[in-house]
């Protein structure tokens, strides 16, 4: 149990990502809502022995919600003031919407009415709503059953249902596809509410420091007055762009962007924050390193190193083989594309252009994968349990829901193209028929088009990979010349050269077979 108040000097594997970047926000003064982390290592033991486990450390988590009362000035489970909290998973690998968070957890009818006083009666009713559906829906109550009014029974069937999310089925195959261990874990942090929804002023958003999906060196994110974290990235409801909040509020903008920078200074890598702005003040709940397609990895792996934040070797193991493979894939020429009717239009939020009949339901969806289809999936929003299906697919499109929604972030995750936000009616519009996807556009085409390969030496910045690999690759590889030639790219054929003492290879895709033989060699692995 560790209070992250700044001080904290565990490591990330302890308390997970989300935990571990509360940690660093705090101890550099940022605006941050005090919270605690139950560590992965609690979390291992709960999988093993859940009640003994809690019986060990819920004198803890109650000591330490005593902490919280004191930092918040407010009570739990009470008025006045009252406090109430989040509880979210941590852990340490990055897992977007695979497991289970609470909000607003500590409501009961003494805390709503507290809320309600001073003409806030709209804002106590919409928060006791929220938080009512989430927390029947995560801790698996009956819709009939009443929610306990005592907060800390709340806060252990919490606590238990976001450790238990770890084997959930959808956390579970997305560990499978990416052949993540079951041992990691995750860490809960508990962390006291700050309100989106309480009126004028306020809001909830997701800001990354610099675009996921193009690379480019600009703000990119989403922005919901009114609302809470959960309506933003759940993809659910209509978002404006994070420039709305620049118009809206210009100091808290201002402000969150120079807490972006800082933090992207820290991490030497582009950070994904969310945040709420309650009654015009900002406060950051989390920051991570963002997802990104395979064009952003290589963009800003550069990008990064040419400001100085990140060595050769670091820009190298940011670019990974199967990006630069997603990369050469085979791509829509413009006449290709006009040429084609226009079904529908959104926004781009992971780039590459897929082509395959479109299924709205994701066990249809999985058995036509299994006849061997190709399958996209169309969605009015895509939710966790639905990542079977995305990851069963070629492309995700959705009705709603922005760029840093939950089908937008997991596409970018699993290296899936997609197009987000397209309308409503879009899912109907397009079942049943064979369409194309272009996720650099945000387009989705009739019909199975044409494609036009590519070629590592066709963009400068895969050259200039290259040229940084050849300096630093136990393995050189060039596109001619005088040396063994490789058929192919695979690890096999790769250690196989190593193994037999060569230093330079010829290969017709020469940054992949450096960029396998780094990480063959341990100096990419990620």
């Amino acid at each position: 149990m560790v209070l992250l108040d700044g001080t904290a000097s565990h490591p990330r594997e302890l308390l997970g990502n989300k935990g571990h970047g509360i940690e660093v926000m705090r101890r550099h003064g940022l605006p941050v809502p005090p919270a605690f982390c139950i560590t992965t290592e609690v979390g291992l033991r709960y999988l093993a022995d859940p009640r003994a486990t809690m019986d060990a450390v819920w004198d803890d988590v109650v000591d330490r919600m005593r902490w919280l009362e004191a930092e918040t000035s407010r009570a739990f489970g009470r008025g006045p003031r009252p406090l109430l909290v989040s509880v979210r998973s941590g852990a340490t690998q990055s897992m977007p919407g695979m497991m289970d968070t609470i909000l607003d957890l500590g409501m009961n009818d003494d805390v709503e009415e507290a809320l309600a006083a001073g003409g806030a009666a709209a804002f106590a009713r919409d928060t006791r709503q929220r938080f009512d559906r989430m927390y029947r829906r995560i801790v698996g109550m009956d819709e009939h059953e009443p929610v306990p009014a005592d907060p800390f029974a709340q806060l252990r069937a919490g606590i238990e249902a976001v450790f238990a999310s770890w084997d959930s089925p959808r956390a579970v195959a997305y560990r499978t596809h990416y052949g993540v261990g079951k041992r990691s874990g995750t860490a809960v942090v508990v962390q006291a509410m700050v309100f989106g929804n309480r009126g004028p002023d306020s809001g909830a958003g997701v800001l990354v420091s610099r675009n996921p999906v193009t690379g480019d060196d600009e703000p990119f994110g989403e922005w919901l007055p009114g609302g809470q974290g959960d309506d933003v990235v759940s993809g659910s409801v209509e978002v404006e762009p994070i420039t709305a909040l620049r118009d809206e509020q210009p100091a808290v903008y201002d402000e969150l962007i120079a807490a972006a920078k800082r933090l992207e200074r820290l991490a030497s890598d582009v950070q994904e924050i969310e945040f709420t702005v309650e009654g015009g003040k900002l406060w950051l709940l989390q920051t991570r390193d963002a997802e990104r397609s395979a064009q952003a990895a290589v963009r800003l792996a550069l990008h990064l190193r040419h400001e100085g934040l990140i060595d050769d070797a670091e820009t190298l193991r940011r670019v990974t083989p199967a990006h630069v493979q997603t990369l050469l894939l085979p791509a829509l020429q413009p006449e290709v594309r006009l040429a084609a009717k226009l079904l529908a239009r959104g926004l781009p939020a992971c780039p590459g252009v897929a082509s395959g009949r479109a299924y709205t339901d994701v066990e249809e969806a999985l058995d036509a994968a299994e006849r061997g289809e190709s399958v996209i999936l169309v969605r009015d929003h895509t939710r966790p349990e639905d990542v079977s299906g995305m990851l069963a697919a070629q492309a995700i499109v959705t009705e709603v829901g922005g760029a840093a929604s939950h089908a937008a972030v997991v596409s970018r995750e699993l290296g899936r193209v997609a197009v987000v936000g397209c309308g409503q009616g879009v899912a109907a519009s397009l079942a049943g028929k064979v369409i194309t996807v272009d996720g650099a556009e945000g387009e989705v085409r009739e019909g199975e088009l044409r494609l036009s390969a590519w070629s590592e030496s066709d963009t400068a910045e895969l050259r200039e990979l290259a040229d940084i690999a050849r300096r630093i690759s136990p393995l050189r590889a060039h596109t001619a010349g005088d040396h063994m030639a490789l058929d192919d790219a695979a690890e096999a054929a790769v250690a196989a050269a190593m193994a037999g003492g060569h230093t330079d290879v010829v290969s017709a895709t020469p940054l992949i077979v450096m960029l396998t033989a780094l990480r063959l060699a341990g100096g990419t692995a990620r």
